[in-house]
């Protein structure tokens, strides 16, 4: 695969119910990753606008994906040469779509729609939402490495990984606002982890900080190792990403090689 290699960074951040604020703070915190040598900026889940508890105002300031928050993703992917990933509220009709976004100066580059809603832990996320088909998955290369998506509750569904994987990616990106609650840090931090070893992929998280989220968003390797990490505050941490250590890892670990089952949506 050659030395190919990228820097990537995750920024844990607030949104709120302000989509001008949301969109400003997006453009800070790209300006500082990139000052830190980024090539790929990842924001959390939600990032156009949140609020908690979910509402009636999803709906009411959802967007299109040609709307001001895409368009302001590739403001700053243009004026900062990066690709940013970051979710947003995306139209649907009556309901919304719970979509990520994967921007750089040329435009719309890959779209993810959330396929497994929370509707556990006392959660109901498809009172509001809308699931995403069980699409082919919409992949982006950077610097020779393939990047592939999904959204928070669907790191507990190993399929949907694989099916990444099986799209060639070398890179999970895992937008989420992971709610807070009993044991949730230690699922969030496993299943990172799992999501990583299990596929030989790198993994890189973006959290909604505390009170609300847990935090921890986080850069694995293919062996599951925290190479770069944030606490419980809005913060960014930047970490290279090579597709020589994808390639070892393989090498010594050909789990995607020798395995005998395939993925097949239900």
């Amino acid at each position: 695969m050659g030395d190919m290699s990228s820097t990537v960074a995750i920024c844990q951040f607030r949104p709120t119910a302000s989509r001008p604020d949301n969109r400003a703070r997006i453009a800070e915190f790209t300006a500082d990753a990139a000052a830190r040598g980024a090539r790929l900026v990842v924001f959390p889940e939600y990032s156009s606008y949140f609020v908690d508890p979910m509402d009636a105002s999803l709906a009411e300031n959802a967007e299109t994906l040609d709307g001001q928050f895409v368009q302001a993703l590739q403001d700053a992917a243009s004026a900062h040469d990066v690709t940013i990933i970051a979710g947003l509220v995306e139209t649907a009709g009556e309901r919304v779509r719970n979509t990520l976004a994967a921007v750089d100066a040329t435009g719309l580059r890959a779209v993810y729609r959330k396929q497994h809603l929370y509707d556990a832990f006392g959660q109901t996320e498809s009172d509001w939402i809308e699931a995403g088909a069980l699409d082919e998955p919409q992949t982006v290369d950077i610097d020779g490495l393939r990047v592939a998506m999904m959204t928070c509750y669907d790191l507990r569904f190993p399929e949907v990984a694989r099916t990444l994987v099986d799209a060639g990616a070398d890179i999970i990106v895992v937008p989420a606002e992971w709610v807070r609650g009993p044991l949730k840090e230690h699922h969030w931090t496993t299943l990172l982890a799992a999501r990583a070893i299990e596929n030989t992929v790198y993994v890189v998280a973006a959290d909604h900080p505390t009170p609300i989220g847990v935090g921890h968003s986080q850069i694995i390797d293919p062996q599951g190792v925290v190479i770069a990490g944030v606490g419980t505050g809005e913060d960014i941490a930047v970490a290279e990403l090579s597709a020589d250590a994808v390639a070892r890892v393989r090498e010594v670990n050909p789990v995607l090689r020798l395995r005998r089952y395939a993925v097949a949506p239900r």
